[in-house]
């Protein structure tokens, strides 16, 4: 029966829990928007701000006090960080095989990393070079022979005009020989010692004789009313020599099909393609120019607007034997996801930034000329929030 009657206790007491616990709420709630004075010293204390009647949280931090000129001026000063990466001013240059080489291969490559190159300069030769210059071999002995076709046909031209000369002369004589055997003919037919028959067979012959002069003439002026290079023939052998000199100069042009040449003066950065091999998607070597050295800095967008043209920079490699100093050159236009990621395991890796390209002075760039496309910090002084 004790038992008994002390659970009944217990369960009575239990009942008014849930009471007590709402009555207490009600009252805190009351307290807290009310502030009594002892509520409202426990406020200052702990630093907090009610927020009764209004739609912000019951108790938030206190407002903070209003930032003195020297905070603002260390603000302004404040750098901007960002990851970069030192490259040349005009970019690296991946020289791959000619556009006609096809399938061929390096017979000798004539660079070394590192090597320094002017522009034009022969840096590899391919196997295809043989091939290409026994065609310009065939190409020379065929303008040989159309060289010699062209002075046979000039020669034969001269050869043709002597012999017209030749033959007009030769008419001429025999033309005045007839015209004296007519006139002594006629003095004979006029004393009656030959007949009319042989008359006439003189005057036949004197006429034929002027006739076979007009022919030689005209075929003597068909000579000299045209420059010699203007007879037929020889403008036939003109045409073919020129032919065969554009297919000499093709063969010429085609034969650098068979050289890789250095499109700037620069410096041998990495050879991809060795003799022997046929050159990949890589190409065969990388080029840049490196005495102009500048960084690509990559800045979240969130900072871009303290960043401005002409800026000092400082860069920080952990290669890098002492720190560049430069200037922002130039601010990209587009927001770009960034390409380039800290070591850090936690950093974030799909922020979005924009490119900001840095020059650096002389000295800074003849020590960067080392270092092609390593990984920098760059800390540039910015202003305020443009």
């Amino acid at each position: 029966m004790r038992r008994r009657s002390g659970l009944a206790t217990t369960l009575r007491k239990i009942r008014y829990v849930p009471a007590l616990m709402a009555l207490m709420a009600t009252g805190g709630l009351i307290g807290m928007y009310f502030q009594p004075p002892g509520l409202k010293f426990l406020m200052r204390t702990l630093d907090l701000q009610p927020g009764g009647g209004t739609t912000e949280p019951i108790a938030v931090p206190a407002a903070p006090n209003p930032p003195t000129p020297a905070a603002e001026a260390a603000a302004r000063s404040a750098a901007v960080l960002g990851l970069g990466r030192l490259v040349p001013a005009g970019k690296v240059i991946t020289l791959a095989l000619p556009s006609a080489a096809g399938d061929a291969k390096i017979v000798r490559l004539d660079v070394a990393e590192g090597q320094r190159v002017a522009q034009g300069q022969i840096l590899a030769v391919l196997d295809t070079e043989p091939r290409l210059r026994n065609a310009i071999d065939l190409a020379a002995a065929t303008v040989a022979v159309r060289e010699a076709d062209l002075n046979h046909a000039r020669e034969t031209v001269r050869a043709s005009l002597d012999q017209a000369r030749a033959a007009v002369a030769r008419q001429e004589a025999a033309a005045l020989t007839a015209r004296q055997e007519l006139e002594r003919t006629k003095t004979l037919r006029a004393r009656n010692i030959v007949s009319e028959a042989v008359l006439e067979r003189a005057q036949g012959a004197a006429d034929q004789a002027e006739r076979n002069v007009e022919e030689a003439r005209a075929a003597l002026s068909r000579y000299l009313s045209e420059a010699p290079d203007s007879q037929s023939d020889v403008v036939v052998a003109l045409r073919n020599l020129a032919s065969a000199e554009a297919q000499l100069r093709a063969a010429e042009q085609d034969l650098e099909e068979a050289y890789v040449r250095a499109p700037i003066a620069g410096t041998v950065l990495e050879i991809h393609a060795r003799p022997g091999e046929k050159p990949g998607a890589a190409g065969v070597l990388d080029i840049a120019d490196t005495d102009d050295m500048t960084v690509e800095v990559e800045i979240y967008q969130a900072q871009i607007a303290r960043v401005a043209v002409g800026a000092p920079v400082e860069i920080t490699g952990d290669a890098l034997p002492a720190p560049l100093s430069g200037t922002v050159s130039r601010i990209g236009l587009m927001v770009k996801r960034q390409s380039i990621i800290d070591k850090d395991p936690a950093a974030n890796t799909d922020a979005r930034v924009f490119e900001v390209q840095v020059r650096l002075d002389r000295p800074s760039s003849a020590i960067a000329s080392r270092f092609v496309d390593l990984q920098v910090r760059a800390r540039i002084e910015a202003g305020p929030r443009s």
